[in-house]
């Protein structure tokens, strides 16, 4: 496995000692916990951007969407346990 350097305060070095005393593990593996659970939201994040982008090129690309408020109210009945059909998407300012 590949070593990586890593230059830190003496005092979040402090830090990351006590933290990992309390839970009963070593400095290194918080820190490498700390960077794994970063980099997997990073990459949710870049998911997630990408989606959107993909979902406001096909709105630009066909000009249709639903409006939030029918959105909304689908939603709403959805959580209250009502079955509710999607609305179907309009042609933008229709």
């Amino acid at each position: 496995m590949p070593t990586t350097t890593i230059r830190m305060p003496e005092a979040l070095k402090q830090r990351i000692t006590n933290a990992a005393k309390r839970t009963g593990t070593t400095p290194h593996a918080l820190i490498l916990k700390a960077v794994v659970e970063k980099a997997e939201q990073e990459e949710r994040r870049a998911a997630f951007e990408q989606l959107a982008d993909e979902r406001y090129a096909a709105i630009v690309a066909n000009g249709e969407t639903i409006p939030w408020e029918a959105m909304k109210d689908c939603l709403e009945s959805r959580l209250s346990g009502v079955a509710t059909a999607t609305p179907a998407p309009r042609k933008l300012g229709s």
